[in-house]
């Protein structure tokens, strides 16, 4: 195990005439790491469904509480973030390591400007490890195998994903992903998943657009179809629930209301099983 990139990494291209969803998730949360052709898709959601800033933000702060869980009342101490997007305030390590400074935590994301922010990642707690993967959700199979230089797949394991499911347009697919990323992992691992629904008329259609940018397309899902991610596993209370009421911390900026986002954590028992295979 060691806690830098053991050899240097090949840097992928940006392309700036594409939007990126992690880009554009950064620029709703006030970032400036993003370009002209991921503004004007951020802003065409934005003039068609207001609250998708607000949405931002909710989901930003309903991570920080499940890593928060996961670290203080679940004991856990290895994260695999996938999907993780920019570096922001309160990232994965940062929570955790402020918990548990010996936490380890492997980052996932397949935007190039991630990439070359990855140094900003890479400062955890030297008590702790933080690593880089430069990989797609697509493939888990390459996930777990260069997540292995860093985590102990023989101890726990805190598998989060949030906000990049939806990316994945099958549903059966995005299931089997779930499946192989956790069928290795062993008892007393965890799962934590969050997504847009399909619960909001004006979100659809702000979805709609936006997929038709050119950006990797967002398909929201039914609650009841981001519960069936965690099928087989056992649900941390309150289950999962619209993102704000999941262990609510109530402030002016997370209030405790429902919002066509939906989230929660599961745990991997001893005889945990998948209902899709």
């Amino acid at each position: 195990m060691h806690d830098e990139l053991s050899q240097p990494v090949e840097r992928p291209k940006i392309d700036t005439s594409v939007p990126h969803s992690a880009r554009i998730f950064g620029y709703w949360l006030g970032g400036k790491d993003n370009y002209p052709v991921d503004r004007e898709a951020g802003d065409r959601v934005k003039e068609l469904f207001p609250q998708i800033v607000d949405l931002a933000r909710i989901g930003r702060h309903f991570l920080g509480r499940v890593v928060r869980y996961l670290a203080e009342e679940a004991g856990v101490r290895q994260f695999l973030d996938i999907g993780t997007g920019l570096p922001t305030v309160d990232n994965t390590h940062e929570v955790a390591q402020r918990v548990a400074p010996e936490s380890r935590v492997v980052y996932v994301d397949n935007d190039p400007l991630v990439l070359a922010h990855a140094e900003a990642l890479l400062t955890g707690l030297p008590e702790g490890a933080t690593e880089y993967i430069h990989a797609d959700v697509r493939e888990p199979e390459k996930i777990l195998a260069d997540a292995a230089r860093t985590l102990d797949f023989d101890r726990p394991v805190a598998v989060i994903l949030m906000g990049i499911l939806a990316h994945v347009e099958d549903y059966d697919e995005a299931r089997s992903i779930v499946r192989r990323l956790l069928d290795p992992l062993p008892s007393g691992s965890y799962l934590a998943v969050r997504d847009g629904t399909d619960t909001d008329p004006a979100y659809r259609e702000a979805l709609r657009q936006y997929n038709a940018t050119g950006a990797v397309p967002y398909h929201l899902r039914s609650p009841a179809q981001i519960t069936g991610f965690l099928d087989g596993l056992d649900l941390v209370e309150p289950g999962v629930v619209s993102c704000p009421l999941w262990r609510p911390e109530v402030s002016p900026l997370t209030p405790a209301e429902e919002v066509a986002l939906y989230g929660g954590i599961g745990r991997k028992g001893r005889r945990s099983h998948r209902s899709d295979r």
